[in-house]
């Protein structure tokens, strides 16, 4: 199996992509330390992927926050007894403009967690890593490298182009002990902040859900959304040893809309 006998730590674990990398993480026979800022969303979604809890632990973490972080590595450590891999998740995705009308108090906190809270994060897990070598898996955007027309992220995109200009400095500096970092980048994701985006612009435009998806499968070169489950996917394979030679790259997982 892809993970077997992996231990991977997975920040932001929620209902949608979190989940879907921890689930993936333990299918492919690995075992998940799930962290997010909700005890609750952790609880049920460790019950969800691994009912008798033997391969998955959780712990309610901040990532602004760096003894928080570094308590999810410790567990992940104290349970299992090493950190092979790390997926992160945890992002503000949430706040949307562009410059012009940009409240820049706000862009520090969406840089705090998307750029610094990641790098904390990484850092926790730098001794459990060292032991053995593994991967940091980051979850980027594809807004980082092409904005979108249908919606402002300007934060959200320059904090993830932060963090994959931060990409290639880590993979330089932790290669020599045999640590690998990646980004995946999603396109429109099918997942629950796209499935909400969809319901609220029919709502709003008084036309079907099907009108709205269609205007964004339209810009694919494959004729769906990836979805959340897609991504976890890739991030799974660039957490494994498959990709052992792989370090400081970028995938695109978007059905085609971007190639590069």
């Amino acid at each position: 199996m892809l993970l077997a006998g992996k231990t991977v730590i997975v920040s932001g674990v929620g209902a949608g992509l979190g989940h879907q990398v921890a689930a993936t993480v333990v299918r492919d026979g690995g075992s998940a330390v799930l962290g997010a800022r909700t005890t609750a969303n952790l609880a049920k979604s460790a019950s969800e992927i691994d009912p008798e809890g033997r391969r998955t632990a959780h712990l309610a973490t901040d990532i602004t926050d760096e003894a928080q972080c570094e308590a999810l590595a410790a567990l992940a450590l104290e349970r299992f007894g090493q950190i092979d891999a790390v997926v992160h998740v945890a992002a503000w995705d949430s706040y949307f403009g562009g410059i012009e009308d940009a409240d820049f108090a706000t862009w520090r906190s969406v840089i705090d967690v998307n750029l610094l809270g990641t790098l904390r994060m990484t850092r926790a897990c730098l001794p459990g890593l060292k032991e053995r070598g593994g991967s940091v898996v980051v979850i980027g955007t594809q807004s980082s490298v092409a904005a979108p027309s249908q919606v402002q992220q300007a934060a959200y995109a320059a904090s993830k182009g932060a963090l994959t200009s931060a990409m290639y400095s880590m993979a330089r500096e932790f290669g020599p002990h045999r640590i690998r970092v990646n980004t995946v980048l999603p396109g429109w994701m099918w997942g629950p902040p796209v499935q909400a985006y969809v319901r609220f612009t029919a709502h709003t435009e008084g036309v079907p859900e099907a009108e709205v998806l269609g205007r964004l499968t339209e810009r694919m070169a494959l004729p769906d959304l990836a979805t959340d489950g897609d991504v976890a996917e890739a991030a799974a394979f660039l957490a494994s040893d498959r990709a052992r030679a792989i370090t400081g790259q970028s995938l695109l997982v978007n059905a085609g809309e971007l190639m590069r």
